[in-house]
């Protein structure tokens, strides 16, 4: 049970707040919970909305916790393990969000045996819609994992994969978020273009995209199959996908994820 834990994040950013938000929500009692953030702006919002404790320096949010949570930016990661090294020893679980950062780097940073957990969360669990994929470290039990999968599926889906996966999991699910809104927006754009205001057209499309994620995951059906649905012959929607077609649509939107892909393995590297 979770309510038997004491957690800690370090970083107090964005997603640990919506981590924070799932374990609030099945009640967990705040006073188990501990974050460690630079900036002191962050520090009294978290306190002040949640009931935590909050801590200016990494070690002493991490004494407190038998789970701590590396909610940090993968550009930071060598200096934030290396000071937290003397506060972690292998009866405490790791997670780690961080993208691009691989389990053996951050074991290789603590003590030896020491448990890591590798998650990739995305931003949609700030409303409880998340998308998380897990991987386990080299010494991460069974137990371990499902704990894990237990608080991120307080924030959404979550699933398992290979470490070797990560990668393409952070390019797809972790940086697709951004492909949407990308296209929201220009939907929108396009609404105006055609003669709709402003807000009716960003409310469409919004709605747009929301209802049609959402049948594609009620109804268990191939998006191919969906779309085929709502195209007509010499219809409407048949002259847009021949545009889109010979936009190249499909093969940019693979193209901006195979990039987020090698940016990630460049991040870890």
């Amino acid at each position: 049970m979770l309510s038997n834990h004491t957690i800690a994040f370090i970083g107090g950013g964005n997603m640990a707040e919506a981590i924070l938000k799932g374990l609030l929500s099945t009640g967990v009692n705040a006073v188990t919970i501990h974050i460690s953030e630079p900036m002191a702006a962050r520090r009294e919002h978290l306190a002040e909305k949640y009931g935590v404790t909050v801590h200016a320096a990494n070690t002493d949010a991490v004494q407190h916790a038998d789970i701590v949570i590396l909610a940090i930016k993968p550009q930071v990661a060598e200096s934030v393990i290396k000071g937290l090294a003397p506060a972690i020893d292998n009866k405490k679980l790791v997670i780690t969000i961080m993208a691009g950062i691989r389990t053996d780097m951050i074991e290789a940073g603590l003590a030896p045996a020491s448990r890591v957990v590798r998650v990739m969360p995305n931003t949609p669990a700030l409303v409880g819609a998340g998308a998380t994929a897990i991987c386990a470290g080299a010494n991460a039990s069974t137990d371990d994992v499902n704990l894990v999968d237990q608080i991120f599926a307080l924030a959404g889906d979550t699933v398992r994969v290979e470490e070797k996966l990560m990668d393409a999991v952070t390019a797809l699910s972790g940086s697709g978020p951004a492909f949407v809104c990308a296209f929201i927006e220009a939907l929108s754009d396009a609404g105006v273009k055609c003669g709709l205001s402003r807000d009716i057209s960003a409310s469409l499309a919004v709605q747009t995209v929301l209802g049609t994620a959402r049948m594609v995951h009620e109804t268990g059906g191939h998006p191919a199959l969906l779309r085929e649905q709502v195209t007509s012959p010499a219809g409407t929607t048949i002259a847009g996908l021949h545009a889109l077609e010979v936009g190249a649509f499909r093969g940019t939107v693979m193209n901006a994820v195979d990039a987020a892909c090698q940016r990630s393995k460049e991040l870890g590297s």
